[in-house]
């Protein structure tokens, strides 16, 4: 590795990993760990949750596209969405980033976002590991990884173990594709012969920016959700889409049932499914579909919840209810997209 790349890129960034520093971490770089105070963070019984990501082939168009500056904030919103759906405020964010050469320029861009990430979750960037391999990373290519950890008082995570039907699925809007998906988006601009650096037919702007719109990062809006009372489940949609991700926090003698028709859906989906010739099925199965965070609340507190997500920035929309499961009947069913 050239050490001298490696120590400016860690002087580049110090800033920005000060810059996210939180109760209970001063965000330093430079050591061998880093320390968190968990009691300074201000738990009692605190129980950890964990999770690590990635932002697959997406790291292909920020490549192709020459555009690096937000790829970070899709990592850390990988990680730090699978945390709150537990009902866990993320701490602390760790990443790891591997190239064939060092770019301290382009470096730096990226953990700018994820510093940026980091801010939007409220956790602090401590640390990670940053690799040069030669051999095996070709040209200008590199992989990014995302470690974060989060904590939620014992007895008040969230499981999903108390959903029941009648009670009602909330959406909250995606920012656009997110992070799931890409091989396949690749291959539709492949087919539809389209140029990153031109403009988009579905979004202002070029087609590389349009798709490398940064994932939606839920934290704050969604534990403020959790802290006004009735939410009982949240499932990040992520790879497998709606169809795939809701039932993962359901009771098995539950389903969900949504309404297509429900939320508009986006243009970029539009024009992925009509170029790739995709039924609307199996757009759900696969993104997001204009929906990036589904919450499960009681019929009494979807108001009350409704206006806390709305009152943090979110666009939120009653998308379906819990239905009592039949035999056969599948884990999520989603309906009236005859418009997609």
């Amino acid at each position: 590795m050239d050490i001298d790349a490696g120590n400016a890129l860690v002087e580049a960034i110090k800033p920005l990993a000060k810059a996210t520093a939180r109760t209970g971490s001063d965000a330093g770089l430079g050591g061998f760990g880093a320390f968190f105070d968990l009691r300074a963070a201000g738990y009692q019984d605190p129980i950890l949750v964990a999770t690590t990501d990635g932002v697959g082939t997406k790291l292909k168009i920020a490549i192709e596209a020459n555009l690096h500056d937000t790829i970070g904030i899709d990592l850390v919103a990988m990680c730090v969405n699978d945390l709150v759906v537990q009902g866990a405020e993320p701490l602390l964010f760790l990443d790891y980033f591997a190239s064939g050469k060092l770019d301290v320029a382009q470096g730096r861009a990226i953990i700018a976002g994820i510093a940026e990430g980091c801010r939007q979750a409220g956790c602090a960037l401590v640390g990670g590991e940053t690799a040069e391999m030669p051999g095996m990373y070709a040209g200008g290519d590199y992989d990014l990884a995302g470690f974060a950890v989060g904590a939620v008082e014992r007895g008040k995570q969230i499981t999903g173990a108390g959903v029941k039907a009648g009670d009602v699925v909330l959406g909250l809007a995606s920012s656009g594709v997110h992070s799931n998906g890409y091989s396949l988006v690749r291959k539709v601009v492949s087919v539809a012969g389209l140029d990153y650096a031109k403009p988009a037919p579905f979004a202002s702007g070029s087609v590389g920016q349009a798709l490398l719109t940064p994932t939606r990062i839920y934290v704050k809006s969604c534990l403020a959700a959790i802290r006004a009372g009735g939410v009982k489940a949240l499932a990040h949609i992520t790879g497998g889409g709606l169809l795939e991700n809701i039932p993962r926090v359901l009771p098995p003698d539950t389903m969900c049932a949504i309404d297509g028709a429900s939320w508009p859906f986006p243009p970029v989906f539009a024009w992925l499914r009509k170029t790739a010739g995709t039924d609307a099925q199996e757009m759900a199965r696969t993104f997001n579909c204009g929906i990036g965070m589904v919450l499960v609340v009681e019929p009494g507190r979807v108001a009350a919840v409704r206006s806390v997500l709305e009152g943090a920035g979110e666009t939120v929309f009653a998308i379906g209810t819990i239905e009592a499961k039949r035999s056969g009947e599948p884990g999520c069913r989603v309906t009236h997209t005859e418009k997609w």
